[in-house]
């Protein structure tokens, strides 16, 4: 790959196309292309991570997974974050797993060479860290939605923050990932879809999920959802300080 087009998919990521000149052309010889198959796990619980992603429109999830082998979502990763935040924060392990929940392509940095970088003090440990902070959110709102709001809340929440990672309201999605994700039986998902298919505020066939009235779904969520995304504005931006593509 030519080194015009190494940046070009650099850009794809929000943390990556955020870096002024200097620290951009640093860091792109030491980013590899690579495919974010769906179910591929990038990272294991307690395993030494080795290497960081920063995925284009791919979507990876972040899982806490009991003893019994059940598991629930703590996080969404897409092109706006990075794949192993716990190397910024001096530890090579992560007690979730991370594994690719939609498809698509993504950058891979070796994990000593994000940590040099980082330490280095520039404008790419501003945004690392910036981007924990959204993250922490994530995890501390997902855990009072998880507890307080109803199934159908929660689902019209999780379908929005998809389709903003995935800049799309269309993406395949079996039900049964849904409720390994939300943490619930699937015919608990399956009554909450059918419930937003039937009021035409969302369509679901042969495993792919399509918004159909945005609004509606926003309105259906509970508040998590705009607390999560108006964190996100504030502290990466809405796009604006994206370099041109």
């Amino acid at each position: 790959m030519s080194k015009h087009n190494h940046a070009l998919e650099a850009k794809k990521n929000r943390l990556l196309a955020a870096l002024p000149d200097a620290e951009y052309e640093r860091i792109i010889p030491h980013l590899e292309p690579i495919s974010l198959p769906f179910g591929k796990v990038l990272i294991e619980p307690e395993e030494t991570i080795t290497d960081v992603y920063f995925p284009h429109k791919a979507v990876v999830s972040l899982l806490t997974i009991m003893e019994n082998a059940s598991s629930v979502e703590v996080g969404i990763v897409s092109n706006e974050g990075m794949v192993g935040i716990p190397i910024i924060l001096g530890d090579n392990q992560s007690t979730t797993q991370a594994i690719v929940q939609v498809a698509d392509g993504g950058l891979r940095m070796k994990a000593d060479v994000l940590k040099s970088e980082f330490d280095r003090g520039g404008v790419l440990q501003n945004i690392l860290l910036r981007y924990f902070q959204t993250l922490y959110t994530q995890v501390s709102q997902g855990a009072a939605c998880n507890r307080l709001h109803s199934l159908e809340q929660r689902l019209a929440r999780w379908l929005l923050t998809v389709s903003d990672r995935m800049e799309s309201d269309d993406f395949p999605l079996t039900q049964e990932f849904i409720a390994q994700m939300l943490g619930v039986r699937r015919s608990g998902v399956t009554m909450a879809a059918k419930t937003l298919s039937q009021e035409g505020i969302i369509c679901y066939k042969r495993g792919n999920m399509s918004i159909q009235n945005r609004k509606a779904l926003e309105a259906t969520s509970c508040e998590c959802y705009q607390v999560m995304k108006d964190e996100f504005d504030r502290l990466l931006g809405k796009g604006s300080d994206r370099r041109d593509e």
